[in-house]
């Protein structure tokens, strides 16, 4: 069953009505994007960076939370190529983004980016620190249950990321006037992100079952144990997404890759600025 069709029909639809139709299309699982890879690819240092455009240039009305420009994420501290809180994408990837955000708009719900364009350095930067065992600083919220030893055997870190070609966005959905997120600061206390929403750390998303960049089972996106709205928000922003061209990666509900990527084999490292 395609949701989307019925949610054009329904325009200023309540949040509690768009999440009936996506609850009953659960059911429904579409093809998974590529996964991130160790392959050895060749990485291009510098690029034409008029083949990408910020994301709130195109739409600005899409929020954005670089999670990696800040300290709030699984490091803990600003990644390596962040220069600036933006959100980087091929014009291809940003305006299919903006597609989705027209859906959303009538009924008052809005896409929230978390990650987009990820320069080389920063992969790089992720690999080093999965292969710090001692930095453990952020375990409790982002990989409670793992050991940080099996990450890269896991497939929660590898040396390439697909957001390094420009056309992957981390996001989620966001109901309307956004309320404002539980702010963070460094030493705060830590709480694991498969808690029930009201216990794990206050984002302004909808529930989508887990936090952001949560390396666990609860976050694969067709996970039988998560139910309820939480599986029917997972299903609004999948169906939303695949209608306007992108791939879920099933492991994780928050990540989308244009499957008409420009650049399908081509990992960019010139810095978020």
């Amino acid at each position: 069953m395609s949701l989307v069709p019925s949610l054009r029909r329904l325009g200023s639809a309540t949040l509690a009505g768009v999440l009936v139709m996506a609850l009953a299309a659960c059911g429904d699982a579409g093809p998974d994007a590529p996964a991130e890879t160790n392959a050895p690819v060749a990485t291009t240092p510098m690029a034409d960076e008029t083949a990408f455009v910020s994301v709130t240039d195109v739409e600005p009305t899409i929020l954005v939370d670089a999670r990696y420009y800040g300290e709030h994420n699984f490091l803990g501290t600003r990644v390596a190529g962040y220069e600036a809180p933006r959100c980087l994408l091929t014009k291809q990837a940003a305006a299919a983004l903006a597609a989705v955000q027209r859906e959303l708009q009538p009924m008052n719900l809005s896409l929230k980016t978390y990650d987009c364009y990820r320069p080389q350095r920063a992969v790089d930067h992720f690999v080093a620190w999965a292969k710090d065992l001692g930095d453990v600083k952020m375990k409790k919220e982002f990989y409670p249950a793992v050991d940080k030893a099996n990450l890269f055997r896991d497939g929660y870190i590898a040396e390439k990321s697909g957001h390094s070609r420009g056309s992957t966005v981390d996001l989620a959905i966001v109901a309307l006037p956004a309320a404002d997120p539980e702010p963070y600061r460094d030493g705060d206390p830590l709480r694991e992100c498969f808690l029930p929403t009201e216990q794990r750390f206050r984002d302004n998303i909808l529930d989508f079952g887990t936090g952001y960049d949560c390396f666990d089972p609860a976050a694969h996106t067709a996970n039988p144990a998560v139910g309820g709205t939480q599986r029917a928000v997972r299903a609004l922003l999948t169906e939303l997404m695949e209608e306007h061209g992108f791939t879920n990666l099933a492991e994780e509900w928050w990540h989308f890759t244009l499957k008409d990527e420009p650049f399908p084999k081509t990992f960019f490292d010139f810095p978020v600025r």
